[in-house]
């Protein structure tokens, strides 16, 4: 059992001898604040190692592969190249419309538009209906501020 587990243990160290020429599958354990990811793959050490990297990551990365080429060759210099996408996944088709001129900007949706910000939103509906959430939400008129539907109800 040690000696299996020496093997190994030799095994990873003799993978990071070696130059490493084109690109390696692996996975990202952590990012840092700025961005800096540690990654791992076959033959890197079990704690990972600091990556540079080509693309913007975040926390909703970790666990994810992504493709690594290394700096010179050197295995102790990951480079992530860019994250891997599961063919597999069937993504919707999305279009967005949006019309820009100087006086108005109008973006369009089929079913639902939704605006998120933290614990707030505001939807707008193909039916009509318009749903604003929020902790605390503040109407303020400079002017009249009028409230109309076929009946009011507060509380």
């Amino acid at each position: 059992m040690l000696d299996d587990v020496l093997e190994g243990h030799a095994e990873q160290q003799e993978a990071l001898q070696t130059r490493i020429d084109g690109i390696l599958i692996g996975r990202v354990l952590s990012v840092e604040v700025d961005g800096a990811p540690y990654v791992t793959y076959l033959g890197a050490p079990p704690i990972g190692l600091s990556a540079r990297t080509m693309v913007l990551l975040a926390p909703d990365d970790i666990g994810r592969d992504v493709a690594l080429m290394f700096e010179g060759g050197d295995p102790e210099r990951p480079v992530v190249v860019g994250r891997m996408v599961t063919p597999h996944v069937q993504v919707t088709s999305l279009t967005i419309r949006a019309e820009v001129d100087e006086h108005e900007v109008q973006v369009a949706a089929h079913e639902r538009l939704v605006l998120r910000c933290g614990e707030s939103s505001i939807t707008l509906t193909r039916a009509g209906k318009i749903i604003i959430r929020g902790k605390y939400v503040l109407s303020q008129s400079a002017g009249v501020n009028r409230i109309q539907g076929g009946s009011v109800e507060i509380n």
